[in-house]
């Protein structure tokens, strides 16, 4: 009799992710990130969380939100807001924690595995809750960089961390690297394939800010 298929759910802190290769000098390559996590078992669900700034004439970010949802992620955004702090500066906010923290435990009794794109401290108890529901939690951060940018708890609560410096070779594609292969592949190819990094850099990094 044949093992059992380990059913699993991708969460992906888009933010995060991004942040943590960025520090270490990659890309993703959301295809080939999809695709090694199908070999690993019965992928249920890769969701996506971004928040967008919906005011802006073009936004960078929804090429690649687009691209998603045409293959194979379930992608939730929401709308940033936008304020002054106390020294004046400007400031972006668009947390999505608990848009995350609600579709996880929804979908616990589904799956064996949930994995979590994040080094964010804030997922802890959330880790925890789905650990108590039967669910292996594995976190992919990175401790290759100074400050590390998982946080202890979150690593030290987790079944199982994963470098993603381990992955780079398998999900990562350089920056400088032309994805025409993927333009080929894919009738539905998202402009952001196409475009420098250095043209998402600037609202990826407003977003992320949720202070």
């Amino acid at each position: 009799m044949s093992a059992q298929i380990e059913k699993i759910a991708l969460f992906i802190d888009g933010a995060n992710l991004y942040a943590t290769a960025k520090s270490l000098g990659f890309d993703i390559d959301y295809k080939r990130l999809l695709r090694e996590f199908q070999s690993r078992g019965y992928l249920l669900r890769a969701f996506y969380y971004t928040a967008v700034i919906e005011d802006q004439e073009y936004s960078s970010i929804r090429p690649l939100i687009d691209w998603l949802d045409y293959n194979g992620y379930t992608v939730v955004t929401k709308a940033t807001k936008e304020f002054v702090d106390q020294t004046g500066r400007r400031k972006v906010k668009g947390n999505m924690d608990i848009e995350l923290a609600v579709d996880a435990m929804e979908i616990a009794p589904h799956i064996d595995q949930m994995v979590l794109f994040s080094g964010d401290g804030d997922f802890r108890s959330l880790v925890e809750a789905m650990q108590r529901r039967g669910v292996r939690v594995v976190v992919v951060s990175t401790i290759s960089t100074q400050p590390p940018m998982v946080a202890d708890e979150l690593r030290r609560q987790a079944d199982q961390f994963l470098d993603i410096i381990e992955l780079q070779g398998k999900i990562g594609r350089d920056p400088t690297e032309r994805p025409a292969r993927e333009a080929r592949e894919s009738r539905h190819t998202p402009q952001f394939l196409q475009r420098s990094p250095a043209s998402q850099r600037v609202e990826v990094e407003d977003e992320f800010e949720d202070e």
